[in-house]
């Protein structure tokens, strides 16, 4: 029996090819992008769910106040790690973390340089007890308890030592080299995780390395008011404790430890395992969550489109099967045998669907591979697919197929062979749920054109904005943290004699990115101190000319650490009359008395979802981590490029950092929104093409049913153009009032993101009207061709059988 149901299932298919070809195109598109979205967000929730207890662990957080600003990261205070078990009940263990960043490893015994990693971090023993792995050698109670130990992961094992066993490297000596020079024993080897995990560190030194007083300040571990992101703190919690118990007891602790809140409001809260992927990582692999959320979302309209495609043109077309239902129970069949048979067809369609959209897949992988994370695989035979591919072909069979199938076996055998599907003239269901099923489709597609355009126009509005300084033709490279003073002016003074160099400097940062160092200043007002939050970038003198920056007021600066340079907004922050009024004035900054010699004129130093802040230039030379230089006009980039690699890698041998031009940097800015605007324009054009293929099958149907009504016009003397205004009026009318449905939703979310920029356009209404006109037009242009192909037909023919 279920055999006969769907053998005739296939047949119906192969008779109607049109109506196969775009019911499986246009589901297969939904099921390809609902299928990648699926398996993107399997990969981004498998990350260190693997864990004993993982619902207990938690990293601690810090959340600042700076002048009504809520600022939180994942770094804390290193005297929050020494006393969190003690003070605050409710923790069964503690890790504490110190990550470093591009670390030189070396082999001491032949001095072999094995590169910088950023998978090297300073740890206690807690952390292999709240994140347990398999040892391969060592005792995991004892292993990093003295300083100068380290326990090392399987793989760097066989990068530093090949060919050894980890009983053997047992006792063998590493050298870290970053803030200074540690020489560390391995005492461990520990097998590398095996599955997904943000938790990269391959390097493991013993914490108590930097116990001393001494390493405490140099890492500024040593004061509750130091903050600094690599002191990173890990608890798991004892079990029936939960998370908002240790947030709420968090306050008295942060309170006796930060008595003076009248500049800082300072607390700590945790934060779940489960939501580290997705916040500051180690690997910088951070998905947005609401970047993800917006997928899901779009992955399910372009499903439910395709779905009300279905089906809108499989109860439009519900008159053509009539009779073979009239027949059907004439002969005895039940009603329940016709859903079945009309579900198996569409269970057929849906299989050919998934089989096409599994295809599909590989297409979308690539076209969005820069979109999607560096280790991300579908694995199609893993087992949340297989069980994709049963479930959820019976889902949308079920969301498809039930209502067509409930309104073909509906028909009364006596009428339906008569013709005769309407008992009355007034209100028709089947017409009533086409009408608004469009609408709701014309609806998705000018709300997603509507998002488009506009996101397009405000990305071009803030890109195309003077950023007050002169970004073409500057490259830069980042240099070995505390490389050396001697070391990074001979580079620089290298760098200006090369002919194709205009000018060079040193800096801790970029003149525009997405750093930033704030600090406290004090205006002298008669006999206290004016204090306001400002920007603070420490530079060179010669920082000013190599960006471009224009001067208003006084000189650039000697190099000299009493003498500052600030911006204009500064200037009015500080109640300074003028630029010139400015120069001279004595300022404190850092506890300690400088003088301004000297003003730019306002720039961004950030993108423009911020206004310009007031800004304080300082030199500390020990902390340049950039060296930036203009280049002469008419050069070959290209070779320019290379020569500056070339002398770079003369003065640093070791390293692996390369020169990049300023607009690189920069373009990183905007980069979640134009992948936002990206994605919704992929889906505006899926929108669209699912929309147009529905209506190019309904249209089809429908004036196919109107061929007589038609020809009968054409006998009494109507026109071809008055043919088409009257089939094209019910359209028009349909994507009017989709139009006006799809307003609100796209203002409410363009509203919303427009005020996320500091600096935006005014709401482009006229973007609006353009896509309601742009949708119109597809729409005429489709309903139009079918119409003039209709009022072009014979009308003898069409009424011969009269």
């Amino acid at each position: 029996m279920i055999k006969n149901y769907f053998k005739i299932a296939w047949r119906n298919l192969q008779r109607n090819k049109l109506r196969t070809f775009i019911h499986i195109l246009g589901l297969s598109i939904g099921l390809s992008i609902c299928f990648l979205i699926f398996n993107l967000l399997v990969y981004a929730y498998s990350f260190d769910g693997f864990h004993p207890d993982k619902e207990r662990i938690f990293r601690v957080n810090t959340e600042e106040n700076w002048g009504g600003d809520l600022v939180s990261f994942s770094g804390t205070p290193g005297p929050l790690g020494e006393v969190i078990d003690s003070e605050i009940p409710g923790i069964e263990n503690k890790a504490r973390l110190y990550t470093l960043w591009e670390t030189m490893v070396v082999l001491p015994e032949n001095n072999q340089v094995m590169g910088r990693t950023n998978n090297v971090t300073f740890s206690d023993g807690g952390f292999f007890e709240i994140f347990p792995r398999t040892w391969l050698a060592g005792n995991p109670e004892t292993s990093l308890e003295k300083p100068y130990s380290v326990v090392i992961a399987e793989s760097v094992m066989q990068k530093y030592f090949p060919g050894k066993e980890p009983l053997d490297v047992l006792g063998s000596e590493l050298t870290y080299i970053d803030t200074d020079t540690i020489r560390a024993e391995v005492t461990g080897i520990v097998e590398d995780f095996k599955k997904n995990s943000d938790l990269i560190f391959t390097d493991f030194i013993s914490f108590s390395t930097i116990d001393s007083q001494e390493k405490k300040e140099w890492f500024g571990l040593h004061s509750w008011t130091n903050l600094n992101s690599s002191s990173q703190l890990f608890v798991k919690t004892t079990a029936g404790v939960s998370k908002a118990q240790i947030d709420e007891a968090f306050g008295p602790l942060a309170e006796k430890n930060y008595k003076d809140k009248e500049e800082t409001d300072i607390n700590f809260f945790l934060e779940p395992l489960a939501e580290i992927h997705f916040n500051d990582n180690y690997d910088n692999t951070t998905i947005s969550k609401t970047f993800l959320n917006g997928l899901i979302y779009i992955g399910l309209i372009i499903l439910a489109l395709a779905t009300l495609n279905f089906i809108n043109l499989e109860t439009a077309q519900a008159m053509g099967r009539a009779k073979e239902v009239g027949i059907r129970k004439s002969l005895g069949g039940v009603r329940g045998q016709l859903i079945f048979q009309f579900l198996s067809e569409t269970y057929l369609m849906v299989i050919g669907s998934m089989l096409v959209g599994i295809a599909l897949v590989e297409v979308l992988k690539v076209t969005f591979a820069s979109y999607l994370p560096v280790k991300f695989a579908v694995n199609y035979l893993s087992g949340v697919n297989l069980l994709f591919y049963i479930l959820f072909p019976i889902l949308l069979t079920a969301l498809a197929g039930i209502y067509p199938s409930l309104v073909l076996s509906g028909y009364k055998p006596q009428r339906a062979l008569k013709g005769e599907l309407s008992t009355s003239r007034g209100f028709s269901l089947g017409a009533f749920m086409r009408k608004n099923l469009t609408i709701l489709q014309f609806s998705s597609s000018i709300a997603f054109i509507i998002l488009v355009l506009v996101l397009n126009y405000q990305i071009k509005y803030v890109t195309s904005q003077p950023m007050g300084f002169d970004k073409d033709l500057v490259m830069y490279t980042r240099l070995p943290f505390m490389s050396g003073e001697d070391r990074m002016e001979s580079l620089k003074d290298r760098m200006l004699q090369e002919s194709q160099v205009s000018s060079a400097s040193l800096s801790g940062s970029l003149v525009s990115s997405g750093s930033l160092w704030t600090s406290d200043v004090g205006i002298p007002v008669d006999t206290t101190f004016k204090e306001f939050n400002i920007q603070v970038m420490n530079v060179d003198s010669a920082f000013i000319r190599t960006n471009g920056i224009p001067l208003i007021s006084g000189v650039p600066g000697h190099n000299l650490s009493d003498e500052v340079l600030v911006n204009e907004r500064f200037v009015a922050e500080a109640g300074y009359s003028s630029a010139e009024d400015a120069i001279g004035r004595e300022v404190r900054f850092g506890g300690e008395i400088r003088k301004i010699v000297g003003v730019t004129g306002d720039f961004h130093s950030r993108t423009l979802r911020e206004e310009v802040r007031p800004l304080l230039f300082t030199i500390n030379r020990p902390y340049f981590s950039i060296l930036s230089v203009k280049l002469q006009n008419g050069q070959n980039l290209a070779l320019a490029r290379e020569n500056l690699d070339r002398i770079f890698r003369e003065v640093y041998p070791y390293e692996t950092a390369s020169f990049q031009f300023l607009d690189t940097e920069m373009d990183k800015f905007y980069q979640e929104d134009l992948r936002i605007r990206n994605v919704l324009g992929f889906a505006c054009i899926l929108a669209i093409l699912i929309s147009s293929m529905g209506l190019f099958g309904l249209s089809s149907f429908t004036i196919s049913q109107r061929l007589k009504e038609i020809s009968i016009r054409k006998v009494l003397g109507a026109t071809i153009l008055q043919i088409l205004g009257m089939i094209s009026k019910e359209y028009v009318i349909l994507v009017l009032i989709s139009f006006a449905i799809a307003i609100y939703p796209a203002y409410y979310f363009l509203r919303d993101w427009l005020n996320g920029f500091e600096y935006r356009v005014d709401m482009p209404y006229f973007l609006f009207a353009l896509s309601g006109i742009g949708v119109l037009l597809i729409c005429l242009l489709i309903v139009g061709a079918h119409s003039f192909v209709a009022a072009q037909s014979n009308p003898a023919k069409v009424l011969k059988d009269e």
